[in-house]
C-alpha cells in the first residue's frame, strides 16, 4: 500500500488568542472560546507519526451488531472508534444534533449573516462574508471540517454547522468526523485524515506511545489570520454584517468557564517533521 500523505492544512489548531492584532475579531474569539467545541478546536495531543501511520494502515470499516465501527491495530493493541467515542473523546455534546439544514433554512440564514450573490447553488464562498463571520467559517472548515485543499468554498453540510452554532443550535460534528473517517477508508483516499483526533483517541486506548520517538508538529493558526481574515475578497461590497446579539451575549457569559484545554501529558520526544514540506502560510 502506497505512503498516505500528510497534509498540512487539513485539521489544524484554532488560534484562539486575542492580540493586539485581533482588533475587530474580539467577539469572534469570544464566541468560540464559549462553545463545547473548543476543546476539539484547540485540543493538541502529541502525535506519534508511526502510530497514526499503523492506525490507517490497519483500519477497516466493520459493523458489529448493527453498529458501524473503525477496527485498527497499533502497538498490536486493537483500536475500535465509535460514532459515541468520537462524541465523548473530542467532549462535543452533540448527540441528536442536525445533520444538514434544509436548503431553504440556508439560504434564510446565510443572508441574515451577509452572504452576497446568493444563488440556488449548494456551493458557498468565504469570500463573500464580512471578517468576523469569515473567521468563523474558516476556523471550523480548517480544524474541523474533512476538506483539505479550497478554502474559499464551503458545502452545505458546513453552512449547517455554522448556522446551527450562529443559532445556538447542536450540529452533529461527532457523525460527521466518523463519516468522514469512514467514508476516507472506503474511499481509497490517501491522505492521512483528523491526525489531532486520531491521536486523541489512541490516548484512549493505547499504553506506551512515548516510547516512539519520531512525533508530528500539528500546525496551527497563527497571529497573522486575522489580517488574512481581513482582505477582502472579489466581488465582496465592504458591507460589515455584525454577529447575532445572541451570540455575543453568550460569549460574556460563559467565556471562561471550564475552558482550559489540556494538551498531552506524556513524555514530549524530539519533534520531528515526517514530511519536506513547511507549514503552509495561512490560506484564507
Amino acid at each position: 500500500m502506497a505512503a498516505l500523505k500528510f497534509t498540512n492544512s487539513h485539521n489544524m489548531v484554532a488560534f484562539l488568542d486575542k492580540p493586539t492584532e485581533s482588533d475587530g475579531f474580539e467577539q469572534i474569539v469570544d464566541f468560540l472560546n464559549a462553545r463545547p467545541i473548543k476543546y476539539a478546536l484547540m485540543v493538541n495531543p502529541t502525535i506519534y507519526t508511526s502510530c497514526i501511520e499503523q492506525f490507517w494502515d490497519t483500519a477497516k470499516v466493520k459493523t458489529v451488531n448493527g453498529e458501524v465501527q473503525i477496527q485498527a491495530l497499533v502497538d498490536k493493541k486493537k483500536v475500535i472508534i465509535i460514532e459515541t467515542s468520537v462524541r465523548s473523546n473530542l467532549q462535543l455534546e452533540d448527540a441528536e444534533g442536525t445533520e444538514c439544514l434544509p436548503n431553504a433554512t440556508i439560504f434564510e440564514q446565510l443572508t441574515l449573516m451577509g452572504y452576497e450573490n446568493l444563488t440556488q447553488k449548494l456551493t458557498f464562498y468565504k469570500a463573500f462574508f464580512s471578517p468576523q463571520w469569515k473567521f468563523l467559517i474558516h476556523t471550523i472548515l480548517q480544524c474541523l471540517s474533512a476538506k483539505t485543499t479550497a478554502w474559499n468554498e464551503f458545502s452545505s453540510t458546513m453552512a449547517s454547522a455554522v448556522i446551527c452554532l450562529a443559532t445556538n443550535q447542536k450540529f452533529n460534528f461527532s457523525k460527521y468526523i466518523f463519516d468522514n473517517m469512514v467514508k476516507n477508508l472506503e474511499g481509497g483516499v490517501k491522505f492521512i485524515m483528523y491526525l489531532r483526533f486520531v491521536q486523541v483517541f489512541l490516548d484512549k486506548q493505547v499504553k506506551g506511545m512515548f516510547k516512539h520517538k519520531e512525533i508530528y508538529v500539528t500546525p496551527s493558526h497563527i497571529k497573522k489570520i486575522f489580517a488574512n481574515i481581513k482582505r477582502e475578497g472579489k466581488g465582496f461590497s465592504g458591507t460589515i454584517t455584525a454577529l447575532f446579539l445572541t451570540m455575543i451575549v453568550q460569549a460574556q457569559e460563559q467565556v471562561g468557564e471550564g475552558s482550559e484545554i489540556p494538551t498531552d501529558s506524556h513524555h514530549t520526544p524530539t519533534a520531528t517533521q515526517p514530511s519536506t514540506s513547511k507549514p503552509p502560510e495561512e490560506i484564507v
